[in-house]
């Protein structure tokens, strides 16, 4: 098993505190499948891998939510390919009857879990098929239409070849939901519902539902399309994980950029996030960031699919040291070393800030979130300390934080008129070449 299990050699850490005390090996689990985890070098389960594994392991249906890092995506994997492996398929099945689905509600979720799944089946004969928008519709198309047992996907492009007949699901034995919740603030519902309305009887299929929430709605949505599910909660004693260190500084707006390069000059991160509300915002700090000798990109919904997967690639490779991203990175990215997360803009939505500095101490290992709440998103911060209960630690903006002798990136290339920016716009958050002025007061109080 990689990296992406979140229990990664990779990222070592003596605190196991992120395990159960059940073992894989307890679980019955398929040979196949142990040989890979045996391989890996991997003993103990997540409490979410042991609290919902041994019911999926007996046909039961699950709904389970815990925190994100924690290896709700091996749990359902597991149960998926052990199911697959371990009955024969439904007698006369034909190739382009698939045999499980798993729904994820973004690209690059989507992506991740097809790239766990074929680690974990490495060594079985089980296809794998992976469907999303953006990129290589012929391709995916011919994949599916060559016959697939497992298709994880995203519903729009999943929906649109199902309704060419590219694929049908008369004999599908498990349906996976992921991110249910996310699921639901993106708008994927209706299409959710009609994938499971177009599936056999949920008696006659194994169902598993994960979300980092099971609110009522997500909790009627379980009810109403699986068969009598089992709640598996895996509460924690706060909503972000233990071993990440907050702090919220509170810079004027025209004072971010140059803490931010006075922090980044300070703790010099080997591998970083710098998350941000709007596109215009990270196109400007990539700027700033790249002028002062800081290698960035940034990963934003208008970033061409397969640009974005090359660097995320890079990223994960450890040949690009940061990203300036919106919230499109801010879910299902397992990234090993990720050892602090930069919220330049408080998120809207306080749910978002978890997930975002949930990129960081992943696996048991510690990790550094820093938070800038200015002028313009101050207001956010009440509402996310409410959401995680507890006042985040503030940190003093000092002028000895502040970086002096800022270089200024080059203009702006203008684009031709009337070429569309996209996205929506936001403030640049300022930044200052040359020197600075002095402050008249070494700190700033909340």
């Amino acid at each position: 098993m990689t990296a992406n299990n979140d229990q990664t050699k990779e990222q070592p850490t003596n605190d196991l505190s992120h395990l159960s005390d059940v073992r894989f090996d307890s679980l019955d689990l398929h040979p196949h499948l142990m040989a890979g985890i045996q391989k890996a070098g991997f003993e103990f389960c997540t409490p979410i891998q042991a609290g919902t594994l041994p019911l999926a392991l007996r046909g039961k249906d699950v709904a389970g939510q815990a925190q994100t890092g924690t290896g709700k995506t091996a749990a359902f994997l597991l149960a998926v390919l052990h199911k697959l492996l371990t009955d024969a398929p439904v007698e006369g099945r034909k190739p382009k009857q698939i045999r499980s689905l798993i729904l994820a509600p973004t690209r690059e979720l989507a992506i991740q879990i097809h790239k766990d799944a074929a680690v974990l089946a490495n060594g079985t004969d089980l296809k794998l098929g992976l469907a999303y928008g953006g990129t290589d519709y012929d391709k995916q198309r011919d994949q599916l239409a060559a016959g697939v047992d497992i298709l994880i996907g995203t519903p729009g492009r999943v929906i649109d070849y199902f309704k060419q007949g590219v694929f049908d699901m008369k004999c599908l034995e498990v349906a996976v939901l992921d991110e249910a919740d996310r699921m639901f603030d993106l708008g994927f519902i209706k299409d959710v519902r009609y994938m499971f309305r177009n599936m056999p009887p949920a008696e006659e299929r194994v169902n598993m539902l994960f979300s980092a929430t099971l609110s009522q709605k997500v909790a009627e949505l379980a009810y109403e399309n699986m068969n009598t599910p089992e709640s598996v909660k895996i509460e924690a004693d706060q909503v972000t994980a233990d071993n990440v260190v907050q702090s919220v500084y509170y810079p004027a707006s025209d004072e971010k950029i140059p803490l931010l390069v006075g922090l980044l000059r300070e703790l010099r991160p080997a591998r970083s996030m710098v998350f941000v509300n709007t596109k215009r915002v990270a196109e400007n700090l990539e700027r700033w960031l790249n002028a002062n000798d800081f290698k960035c990109a940034v990963l934003s919904g208008d970033v061409p699919q397969k640009k974005r997967q090359s660097l995320l690639k890079q990223f994960q490779d450890g040949h690009l040291p940061m990203v300036v991203t919106t919230d499109v990175a801010a879910r299902g990215l397992h990234i090993n070393g990720v050892s602090h997360v930069f919220n330049y803009d408080l998120p809207n939505d306080a749910e978002d800030y978890v997930h975002r500095i949930g990129r960081t101490a992943r696996a048991g290992a510690s990790g550094t979130a820093l938070s800038f709440a200015c002028e313009e998103y101050a207001f956010s911060l009440p509402d996310v300390e409410k959401y995680i209960e507890m006042k985040i630690p503030m940190a003093s903006v000092t002028n000895e934080l502040l970086a002096d002798s800022l270089v200024r990136p080059p203009p702006r290339e203008r684009k031709p008129r009337g070429d569309s920016r996209g996205g929506r716009g936001g403030r640049d958050g300022g930044g200052r070449s040359g020197g600075r002025g002095r402050r008249s007061s070494g700190n700033r109080s909340r």
